[in-house]
């Protein structure tokens, strides 16, 4: 092979700032969500003290996560991992209320129990979570790693940066697209296909607001397409399956297609 080539290559290895592996990134999440619900735990706890040790053991090693990109990153590493072990406890009543609201919102939901830990709607909302903490505490590559994880297991596909309400509800979940700028209100509740995107915009625009922003108490049904940064959907409107749109939407109004 051409030496030449060879060294540029190595070059490149030398010059590029390390970057933490998608293996140990999401070990770690799988570990963390287990301890945040026992329906997700692989193992019992037989006490608190072996409880406390576990969890220790998850925050050290999203210390050892965050030290890798320490050079990438304004704050240090324990400035992060003091701030988000910090956000747990909001985070975990933010995903208990989402859970609540996926098993009030489906019918054929027989549990709490089942929602946790079967419902792909449900994984995809927790690590959303989880990954937003990271994106409010300006840490680079987790964010996108955690979200192309359950992208990959889910189907669901969550930019990370989208601000998303209380009591967020997917159903199914299957080939939902939330764009980096979408804005989601309260008690809002989402099915399969729908997709919260952006017009097409040039790329010196890309720190603009491009995505919808959804009000509060707002269904939409599968297939369902919304785009651009200006559209605002009402509160307690109810889009329809298939429909598009590109401009906004009063309260209350019920949007459907007609074929």
């Amino acid at each position: 092979m051409d030496q030449q080539f060879l060294h540029q290559l190595f070059q490149l290895h030398a010059s590029t700032s390390r970057v933490p592996s998608s293996e140990a990134v999401c070990t770690w999440l799988d570990n963390l969500l287990g301890l945040l619900f026992p329906e997700l735990a692989k193992q019992r706890f037989p006490s608190q003290r072996t409880f406390e040790h576990e969890f220790s053991i998850v925050r050290h090693r999203l210390f050892t996560i965050l030290e890798i990109l320490e050079e990438d990153m304004t704050v240090s590493p324990a400035e992060i991992e003091e701030s988000f072990m910090e956000a747990l406890p909001h985070v975990h009543r933010l995903l208990e209320a989402d859970a609540q609201a996926i098993f009030s919102g489906d019918p054929a939901a027989n549990s709490l129990r089942e929602v946790i830990r079967t419902y792909p709607g449900f994984y995809a909302i927790a690590v959303y979570r989880l990954a937003h903490e990271f994106c409010r505490l300006g840490v680079p590559l987790i964010p996108r790693i955690l979200s192309e994880h359950a992208h990959t297991l889910t189907g669901v596909d969550i930019h990370p940066s989208a601000k998303i309400g209380e009591r967020f509800c997917i159903d199914h979940g299957t080939g939902i697209v939330i764009g980096e700028t979408v804005d989601i209100g309260r008690d809002v509740k989402i099915y399969q296909g729908v997709t919260l995107g952006a017009l097409s915009v040039k790329k010196d625009l890309a720190m603009t607001k491009r995505h919808p922003t959804i009000g509060d108490n707002v269904v939409i049904y599968a297939g369902s397409t919304i785009l651009g940064g200006d559209t605002v959907i009402g509160e307690g409107a109810v889009i329809g399956g298939n429909t598009w749109i590109v401009k906004s939407v009063d309260p209350g109004s019920r949007v459907y297609y007609r074929g």
